[in-house]
């Protein structure tokens, strides 16, 4: 089976800027973008979440390595760039995966009020799924 490297793309919002709110967030993101995509972390390359500079009260990453079973991906958390007037609380996502040529389409996965970054992504009308 021939395999090509593929990026995921995510973001999501926070309620708060606590540890339950992020957790709940990342959570939520995380499980949506495994269930759409498939996703088996020995495939995971590497990831880059990033938070606006509202949201400190825990890594992302460390959430993903808790609750996910990442311990082997390389994570990265950074500040995502304050732009006056951007979205408030919001956690973005970047994966590098490795997936097989005749994977379907990933699916990039936009919740809550990040779902307003994009809203040209109707997830209604995606199917299909790595086999």
């Amino acid at each position: 089976m021939d395999w090509k490297v593929r990026a995921i793309r995510g973001a999501t919002t926070a309620s708060a800027n606590t540890y339950k709110a992020i957790q709940e967030a990342v959570t939520e993101l995380l499980t949506e973008l495994q269930q759409r995509n498939q996703i088996d972390p020995d495939d995971i390359i590497s990831a880059t979440f990033t938070a606006t500079q509202d949201l400190d009260a825990v890594f992302p990453a460390a959430i993903a390595r808790q609750c996910f079973g990442w311990e082997q991906v390389p994570l990265l958390d950074v500040q995502h760039m304050h732009v006056e007037g951007a979205m408030p609380l919001c956690i973005r996502l970047l994966i590098h995966i490795n997936l097989p040529l005749d994977c379907a389409p990933v699916k990039h996965i936009y919740l809550r009020e990040a779902a307003s970054l994009r809203e040209d992504l109707n997830y209604s009308e995606i199917s299909g799924s790595c086999a």
